[in-house]
């Protein structure tokens, strides 16, 4: 996957770039998904994605909290999104937002949540690791914003 952070932001109105994660956001206290604002899309790209990731769960891969494909480029608010795009497996298997839940006294867990603007449409709704191994020559620019949360 080629390196590539010219103009594509995501930011939030609910967290701070390294900024602690509202306990209405996990798992166990609400479940409720941050708001994520896109900005500077490649003028060529045909869709998005978007990837909530913890590489701090203590599992090999870490844990995929969101999936979402079929993301317009022109998109500039990700609130709604599982009303209006597709939603993937997260790593419980389920197609839906599984929010934060570190073990407890595990320490500080990082919540990357990556946008990817892509040259194609992301078919159906694959895994994390399924979407990073088939469409990583397809990702023409991607950013990400993290959040911390711990139990």
């Amino acid at each position: 996957m080629p390196l590539n952070i010219k103009d594509l932001k995501v930011e939030s109105p609910d967290f701070q770039p390294l900024g602690k994660l509202k306990d209405e956001f996990a798992a166990d206290k609400g479940n409720v998904t941050p708001r994520l604002k896109i900005s500077g899309v490649p003028k060529e790209a045909v869709e998005l994605a978007v990837i909530c990731h913890d590489p701090d769960a203590p599992l090999a891969r870490g844990f995929t909290h969101w999936t979402v494909y079929g993301i317009p480029p022109t998109t500039t608010d990700m609130t709604d999104a599982a009303k209006k795009f597709r939603v993937g497996p997260n790593g419980m298997g389920q197609n839906s937002y599984f929010g934060p839940q570190p073990p407890a006294g595990h320490g500080p867990h990082h919540y990357y949540f990556w946008v990817y603007a892509l040259n194609t449409k992301v078919e159906g709704t694959p895994t994390r690791e399924e979407f990073l191994d088939r469409y990583k020559n397809h990702i023409i620019e991607q950013n990400r914003i993290v959040g911390i949360y711990e139990n």
